[in-house]
């Protein structure tokens, strides 16, 4: 029964946040009654709902109780002061992901009306070798999960996606090496992502717990914000281990 209630979950994506009973069944490969009583149970505690339309979506009740447990309350708590500087410097998207099953899964992210296009989005996750963010975190991910991305195929999203396992590996020894990257045109052709890892606590070793990117025009500028970035990261770090004391 949970295994069904996760997939019926599980059919809702952000580009497509209702949907119709039968889609549901589909997705989440149950037999329409059957996804029709379990809809109708979950409704009725609140971690669905139903739209005047007769669709469903997903239910606020899930969201207040996913904000109980959600392990990065406390980063995004100590990072929301240096994201909002950032986003009043940059102007463009500011935004944090961290490592969840082999992806990067955004946790905060502020935009601006003008900004340059983004497909990200809160909640929203990307593989790990085409954003910038992912890109900082597999570079400090453990070794056996750097292999299993290296042994996968790598989409492509754009001509200059990494999609060569010899060309990715020598990118995450740079990042590595320089404690940053600047990815041009890897996601959109328009956009640029520049990110920095985010560390646990303010010694130079501490684990990587977060990445901190910026999406900008892929305009050739992009590494004027290498600095600011490594800025807003350090002190995210220290309040992130002063909350924690």
């Amino acid at each position: 029964m949970l295994a069904r209630a996760t997939r019926i979950l599980q059919a809702f994506t952000p580009q497509e946040p209702e949907l119709s009973v039968s889609e549901v069944g589909r997705r989440a490969r149950l037999h329409v009654a059957t996804a029709s009583r379990l809809i109708a149970a979950m409704v009725e505690q609140g971690l669905l709902a139903r739209t005047p339309a007769g669709r469903v979506r997903i239910g606020v009740r899930l969201w207040e109780l996913a904000q109980r447990a959600s392990p990065t309350l406390g980063l995004r708590e100590a990072a929301m002061p240096f994201l909002e500087d950032l986003h009043a410097v940059i102007g463009h998207h500011v935004q944090m992901g961290v490592l969840d099953t082999g992806e990067v899964l955004f946790v905060e992210r502020l935009s601006a009306r003008d900004a340059v296009i983004n497909v990200t989005r809160i909640a929203g996750r990307l593989p790990l070798h085409a954003s910038s963010a992912g890109l900082v975190l597999l570079a400090w991910a453990p070794r056996d999960l750097q292999e299993q991305v290296l042994a996968c195929p790598l989409p492509a999203y754009t001509p200059a996606t990494i999609t060569t396992p010899a060309r990715l590996r020598t990118m995450l020894a740079g990042i590595r090496r320089q404690g940053y990257v600047i990815s041009e045109g890897h996601i959109h052709a328009d956009a640029t992502g520049v990110a920095v890892p985010v560390r646990s606590g303010p010694d130079p070793a501490a684990p990587v717990v977060a990445g901190l990117s910026v999406i900008v025009p892929n305009d050739g500028r992009a590494s004027s914000l290498v600095p600011a970035l490594q800025a807003a990261a350090r002190g995210i770090a220290r309040r992130s281990s002063s909350l924690v004391q």
